[in-house]
């Protein structure tokens, strides 16, 4: 009856990760191999991938490192008011997380580009409109960009931790002479190192792996792997098989850096466990 009831509550699981991930990931694994693997071998010498490649590793560092500071500080300082003020500001920190990346990206222009409302203001104390919506459209723009939709995420995991933490350490090591940047360094930096480094692989395997915002802001103007993977697919794009190992090739690297920080929480747990 218990081995009934699971495979009944498994079922509807087990029908998505089939028929929405491990059969088109059968269809694009044939798709790349039909010519013998021949068509990784193209990818490879292609010197837009390793660009691409370049490319989504500066992207996705800049987003990642910008966002995973500034969740951090958000994160803290909502650790620290009350309940019902951190549940109102969650709900609206979470916001950027139901939009797609082409709204986030029309968001962007209508408030940063050059007719946009900041860029608009800025004009009037003396900032030169055209040059400072440039920057929007720009790797740099791209990343800023980006960080909307991942600082939510690096609180979303940062705040549980933070909420939970054992304050009285904090108390403690006032009482021993020690400084508040002392106590950030030494006692809580350590303890959520795991989650924020978990948190940065993440948010940079959704970096790297995004492309509504960056199609929208840069079209193919600069050069990342998921806008050259657009590019095969697209109408101009013939080679369909390098498209597809060009695809296997982007999903095998996010998936790494999450494992990477898959393993890294899982190890910090087995520590924690040890030390109990």
């Amino acid at each position: 009856m218990r081995r009934g009831l699971f495979f009944i509550l498994a079922a509807p699981g087990a029908a998505l990760l089939i028929f929405f991930f491990l059969i088109p990931l059968a269809v694009v694994s044939k798709d790349a191999f039909t010519d013998g693997g021949g068509a990784f071998l193209r990818v490879f010498s292609n010197d837009l991938f390793w660009g691409g490649l370049r490319g989504s590793l500066i992207l996705a560092s800049t987003a990642s490192i910008f966002s995973l500071v500034v969740g951090f500080a958000v994160a803290l300082h909502l650790s620290r008011i009350g309940n019902a003020a951190r549940t109102i500001l969650v709900f609206f920190i979470a916001l950027p997380l139901t939009f797609s990346g082409l709204i986030v990206a029309y968001g962007f222009i209508l408030s940063y580009g050059r007719a946009g409302f900041i860029t608009q203001m800025l004009a009037m104390v003396g900032v030169d409109p055209v040059t400072f919506s440039r920057l929007l459209f720009s790797p740099q723009g791209l990343a800023f960009a980006a960080s909307y939709y991942l600082i939510p995420r690096v609180v979303m995991l940062l705040l549980p931790v933070f909420v939970n933490f054992d304050k009285a350490q904090f108390i403690a090591a006032e009482s021993l002479g020690a400084t508040r940047g002392r106590i950030i360094r030494d006692i809580l930096i350590p303890q959520i190192l795991p989650t924020a480094v978990t948190a940065f692989c993440l948010i940079a395997a959704v970096a790297i792996g995004a492309y509504g915002t960056a199609l929208a802001l840069v079209g193919t103007q600069v050069n990342i792997l998921p806008l050259q993977l657009y590019s095969m697919i697209s109408e101009t794009g013939s080679d369909f098989p390098a498209a597809a190992a060009l695809s296997l090739l982007l999903m095998a690297m996010c998936s790494c850096i999450i494992a990477i920080g898959e393993v890294v929480a899982a190890r910090h747990e087995r520590q924690d466990a040890h030390a109990r």
